[in-house]
């Protein structure tokens, strides 16, 4: 690395690094450094659609993190996976595109003071990084670089779900991302519908601006510690294949390293609880409290049931049909390669509200996570019912000082008795589902957890033994006012008592939002460069918006 010396130094290139990079450099001519733990590149096979589902249970681009063993689960201790690669989470995850709510935001810019945060605030930073493949204003762009598209197949079961739902009085619901959330419909994914191949930040940010002079991008390096200096960040010091050096920002530390990570490199540089750092023998640079509290994550519990033919796509991922598959996918981008395999949900409340708070997904064959055992895969279906906006609240804490040591991740999945009680009405929806046309003309059984599991106790005790992430860990360092004691960053992303570092990552959050994290995650980011570089202002002071973004939003843009 020839330069010690750089206006802005990100800290993590998942899909918030990537975004905030390649804008700093592309349109503010800024000297960045861009630092990311993972490896560079992916294996081609996660190019394709379907080729996910190859590494879910791999550590080749995935930290696996062991949480704290979970009182109420019995003491279980899932699995919660973080990517380990250039591009994040938008490199390996599921492809999903979804915002989220309008009153998640709504909800984070009225605990703010009215300072920039709401849905209207930030649908212009969707609709500029959006390039939709047949939804245009005034929800969508349709010339952005995130290429957004729905699916290339839709299984024969997605379909049954969706006309189940609709047989049971839920609405068709053409747009997750429109006018309106709650309905069944089929998900739009960040796949670019030319190609017919994952669209990752680093795709469709980071990429065009690889050869950028003003560019360095440092991958296999972890950043050990934040360098301050009279509570100001001045640099970092960091470790990777050239050994350990220490690099200096002039402008700014940006850290998007995420949920678990961006609160533990906070501690390590003395930022953070006070009887946290000290248990670690860590030099206090800054009491802040709430710097791995205010964990949430998305959950979920499977109900399973064996089907009376091929449905979906049992056995499609090996010998003859594998070939097969590769084969049309190649020549023609088509078939079973070009689906995610998750490709229908609905969003509801089965307490009968208007609000959703069950995301009911539709995996179209058998499914459990890697800690889950006890049926054989076979042709089938998976409802997965996926709380919203669960009450609980985990925390990450150091486990050591050392920086190689993976941080204590507590999820506290039901932690809080509403979560359980809500999981298992969703639960008692799924099964309802499967016993209306046409999904009951396909169904043969209940595999799991069996119909024998009828009580709420019988369910609960599913639910404790099943229960997982949906890999949207949120808030560990969670915006507030200064009036907020567990506030880390103020609404413009400053990191409270230290000047010259900003968070953009999802730990940002206040709330988590009821949907898939991605997108929201990518619109944070972009709006954060606005943030640092003084153009945020003008979409909260009653200036002209620029010509790529929307200046306005209908007066139907606050969707359940």
């Amino acid at each position: 690395m020839a330069s010690k010396r750089f206006d802005y130094i990100v800290v993590g290139g998942g899909s918030s690094g990537c975004v905030v990079a390649s804008r700093l450099v592309a349109e503010h001519d800024a000297r960045v450094l861009l630092v990311e733990a993972g490896v560079r590149r992916v294996s081609p096979i996660l190019a394709m659609p379907a080729g996910y589902m190859k590494y879910l249970a791999r550590d080749t681009y995935l930290t696996m993190h062991h949480v704290l063993p979970q009182k109420q689960l019995g003491g279980r201790a899932p699995v919660v996976p973080q990517a380990k690669v250039l591009g994040g989470g938008s490199a390996v995850n599921a492809m999903v595109y979804i915002r989220g709510q309008a009153a998640d935001y709504d909800g984070w810019d009225e605990a703010l003071g009215g300072t920039g945060w709401s849905f209207r605030d930030l649908l212009p930073y969707f609709i500029r990084q959006e390039g939709n493949d047949h939804l245009g204003a005034p929800y969508h762009g349709v010339s952005g670089p995130l290429k957004v598209s729905h699916l290339g197949q839709h299984s024969a079961m997605s379909r049954a779900f969706v006309q189940a739902m609709q047989e049971r009085g839920v609405p068709y619901t053409a747009d997750f991302n429109g006018a309106q959330q709650n309905g069944v419909g089929f998900m739009q994914h960040t796949i670019d519908w030319t190609t017919r191949r994952r669209r990752s930040a680093v795709d469709a940010f980071l990429r065009p601006v690889l050869s950028h002079p003003k560019l360095t991008v440092l991958t296999e390096t972890t950043v050990t510690r934040i360098r301050l200096e009279k509570s100001r960040a001045i640099g970092v010091e960091l470790h990777g294949p050239a050994g350990s050096e220490t690099v200096f920002a002039d402008t700014e530390v940006i850290l998007a390293a995420g949920t678990y990570m961006t609160p533990k490199l906070l501690m390590l540089s003395g930022i953070g609880p006070v009887e946290e750092l000290s248990r670690h023998g860590i030099k206090v640079a800054t009491d802040l409290p709430g710097v791995g509290q205010n964990l949430q994550d998305h959950h979920e519990v499977p109900i399973v049931a064996a089907t009376s033919g091929p449905f979906g796509y049992f056995g499609q991922d090996r010998g003859l049909a594998m070939l097969s598959n590769g084969l049309q996918y190649m020549l023609f981008k088509s078939g079973a390669v070009t689906t995610t395999g998750v490709e229908a949900c609905a969003f509801i409340d089965p307490d009968g509200g208007e609000r959703p708070t069950i995301q009911l997904y539709c995996v179209p064959t058998v499914y459990l996570d890697r800690d889950v055992s006890g049926i054989e895969p076979t042709h089938g279906v998976t409802l997965n019912p996926c709380l919203l906006r669960p009450k609980a609240r985990g925390s990450v804490r150091l486990a050591s000082a050392d920086p190689t040591v993976l941080p204590r991740v507590d999820p506290q999945f039901f932690g809080h008795p509403d979560d359980l009680r809500l999981t298992i009405a969703g639960l008692r929806y799924a099964r309802e589902v499967l016993a209306t046309s046409p999904v009951r003309e396909m169904v043969t059984q209940e595999l799991f957890p069996g119909e024998k599991a009828a009580s709420d106790e019988d369910l609960a005790d599913h639910c404790r033994k099943t229960v997982k992430t949906n890999y949207h860990p949120v808030g560990t360092c969670r915006m507030g006012r200064d009036t907020d004691p567990l506030a880390v960053v103020t609404p413009d992303l400053a990191v409270r008592g230290i000047t010259g570092l900003r968070i953009v990552d999802a730990s940002i959050m206040p709330t988590i939002p009821s949907g898939n994290t991605n997108a929201p995650v990518l619109a944070i980011a972009e709006k954060a460069v606005d943030i640092i570089t003084g153009h945020a202002r003008m979409f909260h002071e009653g200036a002209t918006a620029p010509s790529n973004q929307v200046s306005s939003v209908p007066d139907q843009v606050h969707p359940s």
